[in-house]
């Protein structure tokens, strides 16, 4: 039997690769994106509209799906925003949209495929979080903040969708050569800000980060090893050596030191 497989966010970057490698794989792949019509580069996966921040989208999406195949095996939660500034000056409006794309919208959208699962005895769910929601991060604390309350609700997901044979894990990227840069929300950089220098220095690093990032396809590599995994862990991790040895210092460090070197690493005084 061909596991179907539905991917949000499937349109570019982490989730395109996952999407492609997965079809590779055998797997029937649905990705999605908010306009599918405006995605013009040839995919070998089918793509369907939907925007995880409106419920009538998640409902269609997920129907259309079922009404095709009759089934979903595979959920990746991939669809997120990156966002970027000091808190303080970090609109409310943004701080609302992010935490509805990388957090609400990852909860409904499970909760829609749950009783498909239910149903068949079995599924598996993963989470796309990021090394980020480890740690508090200057100048992305908001995006740190959603990623780290996903990757505790899966924690508390898992355990009630246990007797269901319903597994669910997180996968915490580091930095990946995706166009996530373009499409973050940057709080503008104001010249009379007390947090202008700090904030420009940060940014110009994180970019520099994005575009220097490992391929995706590592991640797509590493999705497939979760799902093809009976038994799963509660969480992975991909990505550079340091991203990953630096959640392992914050388990070992005294809180102030290793704060210290993370104010070090960007630069902060």
């Amino acid at each position: 039997m061909t596991k179907v497989v539905l991917i949000t966010g499937g349109s570019s970057g982490i989730g395109k690769a996952i999407g492609e490698f997965l079809t590779e794989k055998g797997y029937k792949v649905y990705g999605t994106s908010r306009n599918p019509q405006n995605v013009t580069k040839a995919l070998p996966f089918t793509l369907v509209a939907l925007d995880v921040t409106n419920s009538e989208s998640i409902k269609n999406c997920i129907s259309e799906i079922l009404k095709i195949e009759n089934r979903i095996d595979v959920l990746i939660n991939n669809a997120g925003v990156g966002i970027t500034g000091a808190i303080e000056e970090t609109p409310m409006e943004e701080i609302r949209k992010a935490f509805s794309t990388n957090l609400y919208g990852p909860i409904e959208i499970t909760n829609a495929v749950l009783p498909t699962m239910r149903a068949q005895k079995s599924g598996h769910i993963v989470n796309v979080t990021s090394i980020a929601g480890y740690m508090g991060l200057p100048y992305r604390g908001i995006y740190s903040a959603t990623k780290a309350a996903l990757e505790i609700t899966t924690e508390a997901y898992r355990m009630e969708l246990h007797q269901f044979n319903i597994n669910m894990s997180n996968i915490a990227p580091g930095d990946f050569a995706t166009n996530i840069a373009a499409g973050r929300y940057h709080s503008p950089l104001l010249k009379d800000s007390p947090y202008h220098d700090q904030y420009k220095d940060t940014l110009k690093m994180m970019d520099e980060h994005v575009d220097g990032g490992m391929n995706p396809t590592e991640m797509a590599k590493a999705v497939f090893s979760i799902i093809e995994n009976p038994s799963p862990k509660v969480r992975y991790r991909v990505g550079a050596f340091m991203q990953k040895f630096s959640i392992v210092l914050k388990k070992v460090l005294p809180s102030k030191m290793y704060e210290s070197l993370i104010m070090s690493h960007y630069n902060l005084k």
